[in-house]
């Protein structure tokens, strides 16, 4: 038997992903299943008990110590980067863009701020549901001013679907990309205000379409927790007057880019002169 907050993997999946149970169902003919959420992937699946298995804390442990490894690599690879650049220009004050983040998903939410933080930017964070950004994302930035938004949670190709086009065919797409449009009604400019949308398997192209600078998922691929706070890094300390690398950005990403795509755009650090020693 399962309890919600069991960790476990799906056997079908060869055990490659490791959940969270969310939620416990009880089926019609007495078979009982698990709402699950990945522990480090923005996933939200649903599974018979029949194909899960535990994993044992020593498993976690190993796990978790490997993603942390891969995050605290690629880190430092940006913070080095960041190092070397403000070294050379040290009679200058930097003041990255702002972070704005919408997620369905407190927990992730809260690790995002704290990574936004720990690198110097400015974040501010607000849980709302995929179903509800589209509500609230015009209030929410007319009270927020921000220089980059990004509109995230549980997405997914629902079971069964075929056309990878049709917004119908995915679990939040739909809202990402109603959100999208209404921040571009707020702000049309793609450089007054950037934006990422999407989470794992998202129609990367519609989201695109409605004015995101970056969206996930170009090959319908589970994405990282952390994969836009890489992307906004090298935004939000990317000065004005440059233009992102769109292939440099997605280096830096967990998934690359069969996980997260997008356009060219203007970096949103300002420098300033002269630093004061006070």
């Amino acid at each position: 038997m399962f309890r919600v907050g069991d960790i476990v993997a799906r056997l079908s999946h060869q055990q490659d992903i490791y959940f969270h149970i969310v939620n416990v169902i009880d089926g019609n003919q007495g078979e009982r299943s698990a709402i699950i959420k990945g522990l480090n992937l923005r996933l939200l699946a649903d599974a018979p008990f029949s194909d899960l298995v535990s994993k044992s804390p020593v498993e976690v442990m190993n796990y978790e110590r490997e993603d942390n490894k891969m995050i605290y690599q690629k880190l430092h690879k940006l913070t080095s980067q960041r190092k070397a650049v403000q070294d050379d220009l040290k009679e200058y004050f930097e003041i990255p863009g702002r972070v704005l983040q919408l997620d369905g998903d407190q927990e992730y939410l809260n690790q995002c701020i704290r990574t936004y933080r720990q690198m110097g930017i400015e974040a501010k964070g607000i849980c709302k549901s995929e179903v509800e950004q589209p509500k609230v994302i015009r209030r929410i930035l007319q009270e927020n001013p921000t220089d980059i938004l990004v509109l995230t949670g549980h997405d997914g190709f629902l079971r069964g679907k075929k056309d990878f086009h049709s917004l119908d065919s995915y679990r939040s797409s739909r809202y990402f990309v109603e959100s999208v449009l209404e921040a571009r009604r707020f702000q049309p400019n793609r450089d007054g205000l950037v934006i990422f949308a999407g989470a794992c398997q998202s129609n990367y192209e519609a989201i695109l379409e409605a004015g995101a600078n970056f969206a996930s998922s170009p090959k319908r691929m589970l994405i990282h927790a952390f994969d836009p706070v890489f992307i906004v890094e090298r935004i939000a300390f990317t000065p004005m007057d440059q233009i992102v690398s769109v292939k440099d950005i997605l280096m830096h990403t967990i998934t690359g880019t069969d996980g997260v795509g997008g356009i060219e755009t203007r970096g949103q650090m300002r420098r300033g002169y002269p630093r004061s020693p006070y």
